[in-house]
């Protein structure tokens, strides 16, 4: 059962991609995940950096790896039981796993670099997890303002962040709330700089609120699939490619 969420997701490959051939190096995976005793809406978002050879492989891989951790945690716990320490453990198996593959393949561990966000939003609280640029918006139940409970990350130098792939370990940001979610959006850094308003860490709330309103009057409840389509129209469209030549992925949800 989806309990009354309602969600829209797409990606879009960006222009300098189109350009030099390169395939999109986003991925991103949301689900409604049963748990022990509720529904946890969960979104995964997934960034590759565009200096690895494999980002594609590598953002798919973290999708992927983490959806099925979360989902054979949640078979057995609640969300408000989930610590950042068992984070770590799945950051860990999925570190471990890219090792493997590059050691078949002959490459190496940066070689599938890529980013993470996560947000996993029950009827009790919430948890986001996240590795890098992009970032999770959400809206709580009660309240008009967005919320950006955690920062997209930018490295010592332009353009750089931490991708899950970095050695010693990656920069992990672990934020647990115990208020309900009511609207969220999930993002790759592909429209960072025109959705969130750097100088006072803050969402740009009038996109928000616009994009999300045909998901509050839609009565189709799960992945709305004419949505998704629109919303990767959007993405594509010369207003977006204009300002940003990057990969875009957007996930928007409503709860009813």
């Amino acid at each position: 059962m989806t309990y009354g969420w309602r969600w829209a997701a797409a990606r879009a490959r960006g222009t300098s991609h189109v350009k030099t051939g390169l395939p999109c190096q986003d991925f991103a995976l949301s689900e409604a995940v049963a748990s022990l005793d509720e529904t946890v809406m969960t979104v995964i978002v997934s960034d590759g950096a565009g200096s690895a050879k494999l980002a594609e492989i590598g953002s798919k891989s973290v999708c992927i790896g983490l959806l099925r951790l979360i989902r054979g945690y949640l078979a057995s716990h609640s969300l408000s039981q989930l610590r950042e320490e068992m984070v770590w453990d799945w950051i860990d198996d999925i570190r471990e796993y890219i090792s493997a593959k590059a050691s078949r393949s002959g490459t190496q561990r940066r070689d599938f670099a890529a980013t993470t966000v996560a947000a996993l939003m029950s009827e009790n609280g919430t948890v986001i997890f996240h590795i890098g640029d992009g970032a999770a918006v959400v809206r709580y139940e009660g309240d008009d303002a967005w919320d950006v409970p955690s920062w997209p990350y930018q490295g010592e130098y332009a353009s750089t962040t931490s991708f899950i792939t970095d050695d010693p370990y990656p920069r992990l940001t672990f934020v647990r709330n115990d208020r309900r979610v009511d609207r969220f959006a999930v993002f790759s850094d592909g429209i960072e700089r025109l959705v969130l308003n750097s100088v006072d860490r803050s969402a740009h709330e009038p996109f928000f609120n616009r994009i999300v309103t045909p998901l509050a009057f839609s009565e189709e409840a799960g992945r709305n699939v004419s949505l998704s389509i629109a919303l990767r129209d959007y993405l594509e469209s010369p207003s977006i490619c204009e300002r940003t030549d990057d990969d875009k992925t957007l996930v928007l949800g409503v709860r009813k």
